[in-house]
């Protein structure tokens, strides 16, 4: 093309939409190219999205958005091959607006998004592969895609977890097995009142489990399991590296984690409608590369913005946040005529400043504190242990809860110095 745009971000997932309907609704010629035939084609179905800062950019989107079911219930589940111990949480102050959380199908909320960078007045591009950045006088001015070439003041690169735009500039190395986990998730389609009925729904209450331990076999990471309006998007995510130390395959855990009698039953007689496997950022802070160089952006997980506590996964929110924050600094850059290395750098302050990256050093220390093995095993065999002992009633005098908790600590091998550590460890990360 001979033409010449404000902008080109590569990849229209939530982090490129989010920038692209920003610069768009400035005013930018803005390009947003996207592999697939449509945004969110290649998006494996199914998550949480924490929308706050959508909403700020979208007001309402909640109206209009394909989102699936309001999340006002969470469950955190220790499991063992043949028991589990949740705890559930479950409140009314999750289901009006602004609303916590939403469950959604991402083939159809990505598409939903692109359109409206699109209806804003962003150029949606379709079925381009992006091969090379293109370069002059060592800075970025645009991207090759096969024989044609396309220019523009700033490139933003929002193409996932692989982030091959990042590594051609320069900004990070290969990313190491360490730093990725990969995820592999089935979307099993049940009747709504099936679904309201097993997770004991009303109207669109949604419910979402996050689950450690027999979920991944002992390797670090763990199982999910959400719910949507007519199915439930179940899986598991696993670090790379530890799940070729233990030479295990993905989807053999993925069966075994749904035979498993807690989501069996959730389950039973659903139908299968997806399938599929994709790389998760999981390193935090740690894994972060630089984002900025002369005309050149990195946002969402090509930034490795995704958080990890144990609690709750989130990245979706992360990645809006960053798509945002990175059409804020095109705008100041444009405004000075300035698209070097220093006049993009209004973009690493702009997240500094956000939760974005507040939340990234909050929970710095928790990809470390997740590798802990005994998260796997041992707490998991402690915590069901535990109340099968309080629970089970036999022609034995009971104990007290005090000697029972210590009897089930000895049982588990876990050692009071480790549990305290641990625990001490655990209230630091979180």
């Amino acid at each position: 093309m001979d033409e010449k745009f404000d902008a080109i971000i590569v990849g229209a997932g939530l982090a490129g939409s989010a920038a692209a309907y920003r610069l768009a609704q400035a005013g930018l010629e803005v390009v947003l190219v996207e592999r697939g035939p449509y945004p969110g084609s290649k998006s494996l179905s199914g998550g949480v999205l924490y929308g706050r800062v959508l909403s700020e950019l979208i007001p309402n989107f909640w109206d209009e958005a394909p989102v699936e079911r309001f999340i006002n219930n969470q469950v955190i589940t220790f499991m063992t091959g043949e028991a589990s111990f949740s705890v559930d949480f479950k409140t009314q102050a999750f289901s009006a607006p602004p609303y916590n959380g939403f469950s959604v199908l991402r083939a159809r909320f990505d598409r939903w998004l692109g359109e409206k960078a699109e209806e804003a007045g962003a150029m949606l591009v379709p079925g381009i592969r992006v091969d090379h950045l293109l370069r002059e006088d060592g800075r970025i001015v645009g991207i090759v895609a096969g024989d044609e070439e396309m220019r523009a003041d700033v490139v933003i690169a929002a193409d996932g977890a692989n982030a091959f735009l990042a590594q051609e500039a320069g900004l990070r190395e290969r990313i190491p097995p360490a730093h990725i986990a990969v995820g592999v998730k089935e979307l099993i389609g049940l009747p709504r009142e099936t679904v309201e009925e097993r997770f004991r729904l009303t109207g669109n209450e949604g419910t979402a489990y996050a689950i450690v331990g027999f979920a991944t076999r002992g390797v670090s990471g763990g199982g999910f399991l959400y719910t949507n309006l007519e199915s439930v998007s179940v899986g598991v995510v696993m670090h790379l590296d530890d799940l070729i130390r233990h030479n295990l395959k993905p989807g053999d855990i993925l069966e075994d984690f749904l035979a498993h009698p807690l989501i069996a039953p959730l389950i039973r007689g659903g139908r299968l409608l997806e399938y599929g496997a994709h790389l998760v950022p999981e390193a935090g802070l740690q894994g972060m590369p630089r984002l900025v160089t002369d005309g050149f952006l990195v946002v969402g997980d090509a930034a490795g913005l995704t958080v990890n506590n144990g609690l709750v996964v989130r990245g979706m929110d992360l990645a809006i946040g960053s798509g945002i924050a990175a059409a804020e600094a095109v705008l100041a850059a444009k405004e000075k005529g300035d698209f070097s290395a220093q006049g993009l750098s209004v973009y690493p302050q702009k997240l500094e400043a956000s939760f974005v990256m507040q939340d990234m050093r909050t929970y710095a220390n928790a990809p470390h504190f997740m590798e802990n093995p005994r998260l796997y095993a041992a707490y998991p065999q402690l915590a069901t242990t535990l109340m099968a002992q309080l629970f089970a009633q036999t022609s034995q005098p009971k104990a007290h809860i005090l000697p029972t908790l210590l009897k089930a600590v000895k049982e588990s091998k876990i050692s009071l110095l480790d549990l305290a550590l641990d625990g001490w460890k655990g209230v630091r990360t979180l």
